[in-house]
């Protein structure tokens, strides 16, 4: 295939990234987990960590730290969990079983989206604000594996990444919540 027809065929045929990014964190609008949707306006005013999850990970025993996190600090956080399969096919169930094994496992009771994409050319749009300076004001990063976080301040800016090996109740991680 010649090099002009490689490149018409990736315009037309590759994946896009899923949708318009807003231009606040309080403008998205997502998928919940149960069906129903969770609107990030909801949150204004609150701390927001946004948390990319999977149920066959190293990792997956954070649930039990960012649920204890969550009611802890419900006052003035919000935890928002994001389940993918972006690594090596951890979340492979559809929502209704990523549900149950949240629930069953490990009592979450924090806002669960729907199973979505958080890198690659389907990335959702909430990941590309998060991961993309020209969105959210704040840096480039990219999603390294599941249960990485991404803290947002009380009025709606990115101000902290924590890479997934920085468990939720870790000392920095509770330090940047009490800011």
């Amino acid at each position: 295939m010649s090099l002009c027809a490689l490149l018409l065929f990736s315009f037309f045929f590759a994946p896009k990234p899923q949708g318009d990014v807003p231009k606040s964190i309080y403008d998205f609008k997502v998928a919940g987990l149960d069906g129903g949707t969770i609107d990030f306006s909801q949150f204004k005013g609150k701390k927001i960590l946004i948390v990319n999850t999977a149920s066959k990970c190293g990792f997956t025993p954070q649930y039990e730290a960012l649920e204890k996190l969550y009611e802890k600090y419900k006052g003035k956080l919000v935890i928002v969990g994001f389940p993918a399969n972006n690594f090596f096919y951890q979340e492979p169930g559809s929502n209704e079983k990523i549900a149950e094994f949240c629930q069953k496992n490990y009592g979450v009771t924090f806002p669960m989206a729907a199973k979505i994409s958080v890198k690659g050319s389907s990335i959702a749009p909430i990941y590309q604000w998060l991961t993309q300076q020209k969105y959210n004001a704040f840096e480039d990063s990219k999603v390294k594996w599941n249960f990485q976080k991404y803290l947002v301040n009380e009025k709606g800016e990115l101000v902290n990444i924590f890479y997934s090996s920085t468990t939720p109740d870790n000392p920095e991680v509770i330090a940047a919540i009490g800011k």
